[in-house]
């Protein structure tokens, strides 16, 4: 029930986000036609240019802060969502979920279950309707209060797949050959067994986030690449078919998508496997015992940390590069107690691992209790939850229709 598909953003203090400096998102289409040189064969988009990932977004972190308020009424608007495959775990909730809570108090917020992302690999088609819902009990069990933020099911807005297929015809495949993701996916499927869906769930990403004319999108680095495909696509599509031309067809001209930016974390914040503090925390981890999911038990939860991997060393510290398992499980502690680095540094120097891991357990299971207890009220009102849902993905068509609408009208479409 859950890899992030745009959200996996963590940050050491909870309370605590990234000051933006936006960069000119979008500009004319001359200057983005001299940007891009889009004229050229081998133009493709910076983002992707040979094999490394060079991110356009200037999103700068100066000093922490609680995300402000926007000054006029109108507030910035942010999307996110984690796929219903698999367990939702520690590093899904750090990463995403849990920073969702402050962001809903100070933006306009779109918070959905990426379903139709699931079905881009083999999955079990009697376990996803169950795997959405509890994905979405998640959310609330955790703190998303649906009087903040629209929380809905992605399937139940038909405009994600309709934009998507609009953008696909603007969408070079070269762009998508160069996804990371793809060709490691791919790679390991075997490509005889590969879907098309695999190479193309970006173009749905991107229709995802365009869709509801999003300011900024959190990610993390395994997304990175994937967002910036969708703020050059975003602005291709406003050269190839906004501005006079638009106008033209009885639109009101302009850019016809807004080209968000990066909501980018702090460097350093990252949950990490339980078995190799060198890799991220992953539902896809063939172990359970990698990862601590949030519905875990008492006992389960025990196992798993008393079980996981540590070293000889002596003592315990942060940011030894030759303890990776020590500096991931020290930050665990960290995020579940609410305490400073410092303190946490302090408090456990001179501690040995047995005593440590007692400390850790005990602060994971009292972090994790309330939201277990809150989960299975929530599924046990199953009315509620389809309530939510369904006035959730109302919110979201209001948005996502206008935007799809203008584009049909910008592409030369007959009117509807």
């Amino acid at each position: 029930m859950g890899r992030s598909i745009l959200s996996h953003f963590l940050t050491i203090s909870h309370s605590s986000y990234p000051r933006f400096t936006p960069s000119l998102c979008c500009g004319s289409p001359m200057n983005y036609m001299k940007k891009t040189d889009l004229f050229r064969s081998s133009w493709r988009p910076s983002g992707l240019r040979g094999t490394g990932f060079r991110c356009l977004c200037s999103a700068s972190v100066t000093e922490p802060l609680v995300p402000e308020t926007p000054s006029s009424s109108v507030k910035k608007r942010i999307v996110s969502g984690v796929q219903p495959t698999g367990s939702i775990h520690l590093g899904n909730y750090l990463g995403a979920i849990k920073n969702w809570i402050s962001l809903q108090n100070a933006y306009d917020t779109l918070f959905f279950i990426v379903d139709l992302h699931a079905i881009t690999l083999p999955y079990e088609t009697q376990q996803l309707s169950k795997a959405t819902k509890d994905t979405a009990a998640i959310y609330l069990a955790c703190g998303v209060d649906a009087s903040k933020a629209s929380v809905f099911v992605q399937s139940h807005v038909r405009a994600h797949v309709e934009l998507m297929w609009l953008l696909s015809s603007a969408t070079p495949i070269g762009w998508l050959n160069k996804m990371i993701q793809f060709k490691e996916k791919s790679r390991k499927a075997g490509d005889e067994n590969v879907a098309v869906a695999l190479l193309t769930y970006p173009v749905l990403m991107a229709s995802d986030i365009l869709l509801y004319q999003s300011d900024f999108v959190p990610v993390g680095e395994d997304q990175q690449q994937h967002l910036e495909l969708t703020r050059e696509l975003a602005k291709r599509v406003n050269y190839l078919y906004g501005g006079r031309k638009w106008k033209k067809l009885g639109g009101r001209g302009g850019a016809i998508f807004k080209v968000p930016e990066a909501l980018i974390p702090p460097a350093g914040a990252r949950v990490m496997s339980l078995t190799d503090g060198l890799s991220k925390m992953s539902k896809s981890a063939p172990s359970d015992q990698s990862r601590i999911n949030l519905l875990d038990s008492k006992d389960e939860i025990a196992n798993k940390i008393k079980r996981c991997k540590t070293d000889a060393f002596t003592g315990l510290e942060f940011d030894n590069p030759e303890r990776p398992e020590c500096n991931n499980l020290l930050s665990i502690y960290q995020l579940m107690s609410g305490k400073t680095k410092e303190e946490v540094a302090q408090e456990c120097q001179n501690m040995n691992w047995g005593t440590f891991k007692v400390l850790l357990t005990d602060s994971l299971i009292d972090h994790l209790h309330p939201i277990q207890v809150r989960y299975n009220e929530i599924m046990s009102e199953s009315a509620y939850l389809d309530r939510v849902l369904a006035e959730g993905a109302t919110k979201a068509a209001d948005i996502a229709d206008a935007t799809l609408n203008n584009v049909y009208q910008a592409m030369g479409f007959s009117r509807r």
